[in-house]
């Protein structure tokens, strides 16, 4: 009987406990993994779903506040400003509440130059501009509804009080693959917004938020100066942001509920090392008299040590092993399906996935939770007393 052999006939003598002990590994590590790719996942995210060229601007005060529509005309005289657009939330919902989603009204004219990165067919662009009702739809909510090209469907229960009806004209490819919007023109919701009771504005000489493009990164800080300096003084101060910038923001409140995660899946790698840990001391226990035996026949605490050691850090190893290749073969099948399209149910997990040096951060952990679980049993075990063993014997 080899040294090898031996650590691997002990850590069999109890198959069923040994493999519930190397599930428990594995599913922590597989959650440690998880929780460790989320960032980067965010990240990636963020990194494809922003142009480094577009900016946007709103009212200083907030997104609930509104621009006078006259800024749009001096926005677009700012030098290097390519192409200038506009959001204005809509609020409608479609079916029930539950399915209410983002909608837009925007200015059709534009939309090609300061989106060229959705890749919108410019036969969809062009019908958008020409249907007085039309609407582009990202392709997320045409999965989530079922919607196609050509229906028509409703939006009631507006932000404006009105209730519209739109002709989906094209679908909206954004580089995320999961766009969850709606667009459709501006003027149309402006001339059904006449003077009615409880709403005497007529037409709405007013946006959400101003939309441009710069012809080049370098001129991008410059653009966001003169933007908000114009308007320091103003009737509407605004407050003007990259992109990039504008998402991290509404993402923001998410950095906390990730550091939730994080230390409740490093919690449950802590529960997992008291679970082997009192696997590998029940080991021990049980091996009381075989230890003896073998200090007896002249072998010394550090062959034993490194024999008890050995077993726990192997648990740990093999149960961290199919933890991380469990995450890794999850996060590549959730990949490959968002890649398809016919998973809509993925949402943003349709673009996670979990990089080399995470699988190996996995591995590790594991190693080192069977390295701590058996530290103190081992040590115990390699200091047991011969004569106080071998009188349990008799």
């Amino acid at each position: 009987m080899t040294w090898p052999g031996l650590v691997w006939r002990n850590l069999f003598r109890h198959p069923l406990r040994t493999v519930l002990t190397m599930l428990s590994i594995a599913l922590s590590i597989f959650l440690v993994c998880a929780v460790l790719s989320l960032p980067a996942a965010l990240d990636t995210i963020l990194e494809k779903a922003v142009s480094n060229v577009r900016i946007s601007t709103h009212h200083e005060a907030g997104l609930t506040y509104l621009l006078p529509y006259s800024y749009l005309a001096k926005v677009r005289q700012v030098p290097h400003v390519a192409a200038v657009n506009h959001y204005t939330w809509f609020g409608g919902v479609y079916d029930e509440p539950k399915n209410m989603f983002p909608q837009f009204a925007v200015d059709p004219e534009t939309v090609g130059e300061v989106w060229p990165d959705y890749q919108i067919p410019p036969e969809e662009l062009a019908a958008f501009r020409k249907t007085r009702n039309g609407a582009l739809v990202g392709e997320g909510t045409m999965r989530k509804f079922g919607w196609r090209v050509g229906q028509n469907v409703t939006l009631v229960h507006s932000a404006w009080g009105v209730d519209l009806s739109f002709r989906i004209v094209g679908v909206i490819h954004s580089i995320t693959g999961n766009a969850n919007v709606m667009w459709f023109q501006h003027k149309y919701l402006e001339e059904s917004l006449g003077p009615r009771p409880g709403f005497e504005m007529g037409g709405l000489p007013a946006v959400s938020m101003i939309w441009l493009r710069a012809e080049g990164p370098e001129h991008v800080e410059g653009i966001i100066r003169s933007i908000d300096g114009m308007f320091r003084n103003a009737e509407a101060v605004t407050a003007s942001e990259t992109e990039k910038s504008f998402v991290s923001n509404f993402m923001a409140s998410f950095q906390s509920f990730v550091r939730v995660i994080l230390i409740v899946g490093f919690l449950v790698v802590a529960a997992v090392v008291l679970i082997a840990a009192n696997t590998a001391s029940m080991g021990v226990r049980e091996r009381i008299p075989e230890i003896a035996m073998l200090k007896s026949l002249g072998f010394g605490r550090r062959p034993i040590l490194f024999a008890l050691l050995a077993e726990s850090t192997l648990l740990g190893f093999v149960g961290g092993m199919a933890g991380t290749l469990g995450a890794w073969w999850l996060f590549s099948a959730l990949a490959a399906a968002g890649k398809t399209g016919n998973a809509a149910f993925l949402g943003p997990l349709g673009n996670f996935t979990m990089s080399p040096a995470i699988l190996l951060q996995g591995l590790a952990i594991a190693t080192v939770v069977g390295l701590v679980a058996g530290a103190v049993p081992a040590w115990t075990g390699a200091r047991l007393n011969v004569v106080e063993a071998l009188r349990r014997l008799a």
